[in-house]
């Protein structure tokens, strides 16, 4: 109940006050763990609190792979939105919206969906990336034609969407070059 007290009608905060104090102690504790570089991903409601963490902790959070989420929760299935933003809608929905507060981007950020997405729609995501454009953001963005819900998993050979995240990582994180994938992967003709 607590817990439910803290994010009704602000599913933005999705615990990331506490996550963030969580790092700095880690931090403090272990030498080696770097707060200063963060970065988070995650895929249906763990997408839109990806993106949420890059919009509202953009001091923290640096880089983020976001997939199939519901970015503004005036779109996707009513009762999962209303336990926790209530009915009817009121400005909390706007306050926590991907699409209404994406000109807030500061970090890197990864979106992917799957163009048959059937558990939350890909206009959700459509319309992150409008408002994206419209707020002269940077980004990037893959869109697995054929694929679902779980687009990052299992598009093509397994490894493509985890290879993805990874080199977008280890580029804006550690700040390392990823390998040239087309000339290190053999050629082979798509299976049919």
């Amino acid at each position: 109940k607590a817990f439910h007290d803290v994010a009704w009608k602000h599913i933005a905060d999705a615990g990331f006050p506490d996550r963030i104090l969580w790092h700095n102690a880690a931090a403090a504790k272990y030498p080696w763990y770097d707060a200063g570089r963060v970065g988070i991903y995650g895929g249906s409601a763990g997408g839109q609190d990806t993106l949420l963490a890059l919009l509202f902790h953009p001091e923290f959070y640096k880089v983020g792979v976001a997939y199939a989420g519901c970015y503004d929760n005036r779109m996707d299935k009513i009762s999962w939105n209303e336990a926790w933003m209530g009915w009817p809608l009121d400005e909390s929905y706007s306050a926590s919206s991907g699409v209404d507060n994406a000109w807030r981007l500061k970090g890197h950020l990864l979106m992917v969906v799957g163009e048959l997405d059937e558990n939350v729609d890909p206009a959700s995501t459509m319309q992150v990336v409008h408002a994206l454009i419209q707020a002269r953001k940077e980004f990037d963005l893959i869109v697995v034609p054929g694929e679902g819900h779980t687009a990052l998993r299992s598009s093509g050979p397994v490894d493509y969407g985890l290879r993805r995240q990874y080199d977008f990582f280890l580029r804006h994180l550690a700040g390392v070059p990823t390998p040239d994938w087309n000339a290190l992967l053999p050629a082979q003709p798509p299976a049919r």
